[in-house]
């Protein structure tokens, strides 16, 4: 497996290979200044969170990739601010990585396939729309991706359109949610037999070449695991934070602590769990049924020290509803998933202020 902090290139002054003693300490003191740069919906430094990247001292200049939100453009001037008082230095280039229009950019994850991340994903989309926010869903599950039959699109060609800043792939839009699937690239029931260069390209340019618009959320759907598609995407893209979705047996618990060890190298915050198919509702008793065994999530969270966002469970609907691509968020939203989901919704609304913080 390729070495995380090669790829990404999150400040990480212990793993920094100096080139001479003075371009070491005067990055080390350039890092320790930008410690003092604090995002303030995250609480937490730029350098912790992974928002500074690629950081290079040559000469009496500093550079550096910036990957932020929409609404986190004033951290620029923060960090001019901040090094200005290094009296070496003569100027600091700072290139922003953004996605234009995307105000926030959160990713769903699982440590392994089949615990419904995808499912999650496509109905917490729902639910913040349903809460009045402007949202696009990026299926970047190369392996699997099936968000275009759970809203309903099927196999669609996708356009590409000129626009300033040169073509970009034109989103579908489905339920209010405009939405970009790397399985509209393939041929029907055909499989994504896409690796290494091919791989990375391909995403890059999902992230980067698609026009969203103006949009509170754009979520998106990881693939499960830890391999090269997923360190591609988040190296490429200004990720706010994850949601990791696991179920409650052990074996799903492991392969999200794998997962978790990834973001935490390149320094994206862990926003919460959420635990799919916690428990069975008896027809009979109305008894919740533990089939999967209980407390696993309850468990990881603990672990991470993060909060445990929901517990949903096994029901039919949920399953009938992606494979004729009208979400149970949607359809239902004052069942037991639906308000779930809509009570994580608003959590992050809480958190991110999509709306009301636009000027």
């Amino acid at each position: 497996m390729p070495n995380l902090q090669t790829l990404s290139q999150p400040i990480n002054p212990s793993t920094a290979i100096p080139i001479d003693s003075l371009a070491e300490t005067r990055k080390q003191e350039v890092v320790q200044h930008l410690k003092q740069v604090i995002e303030p919906i995250l609480k937490n430094d730029i350098v912790s969170l992974g928002m500074v990247r690629n950081l290079r001292v040559v000469d009496d200049y500093i550079y550096l990739r910036l990957y932020i939100g929409q609404y986190q453009h004033h951290l620029q001037e923060q960090i001019q601010a901040t090094l200005s008082p290094l009296s070496w230095c003569k100027k600091t280039y700072i290139q922003p990585c953004t996605i234009p229009g995307v105000r926030t950019t959160l990713a769903i994850s699982s440590g392994k396939g089949g615990v419904g991340k995808s499912t999650v994903a496509v109905n917490l989309a729902v639910a913040l729309s349903l809460q009045g926010a402007k949202v696009g869903l990026l299926d970047a599950d190369v392996y699997g991706p099936n968000v275009p039959q759970m809203l309903g699109l099927g196999h669609v060609d996708v356009q590409v359109i000129g626009t300033p800043n040169g073509q970009r792939f034109l989103p579908l839009e489905a339920h209010g949610i405009k939405v970009m699937s790397v399985g509209l690239l393939a041929e029907p029931d055909h499989p994504l037999a896409w690796r290494g260069p091919v791989l990375h390209k391909i995403v890059t340019q999902f992230i980067q070449q698609v026009d969203w618009g103006d949009l509170d959320y754009l979520l998106i759907d990881l693939p499960p695991g830890t391999g090269d598609a997923q360190i591609t995407i988040i190296q490429e893209s200004p990720i706010c934070g994850v949601i990791l979705v696991t179920t409650p047996q052990q074996v799903a618990i492991a392969d999200v602590r794998r997962s978790v060890h990834m973001f935490r190298q390149v320094g994206v915050p862990v926003l919460g769990v959420v635990e799919n198919m916690s428990y069975l509702i008896c027809n009979h008793s109305g008894n919740a049924l533990p089939i999967f065994g209980n407390g696993g999530g309850t468990q990881l969270s603990t672990e991470l020290r993060t909060h445990l966002l929901g517990q949903i469970p096994i029901e039919a609907r949920i399953c009938a509803g992606g494979d004729i691509g009208k979400p149970l968020t949607l359809t239902d939203p004052s069942s037991v998933i639906g308000q779930v989901l809509t009570h994580v919704a608003a959590n992050l609304e809480a958190t991110f202020c999509s709306r009301s913080s636009l000027g």
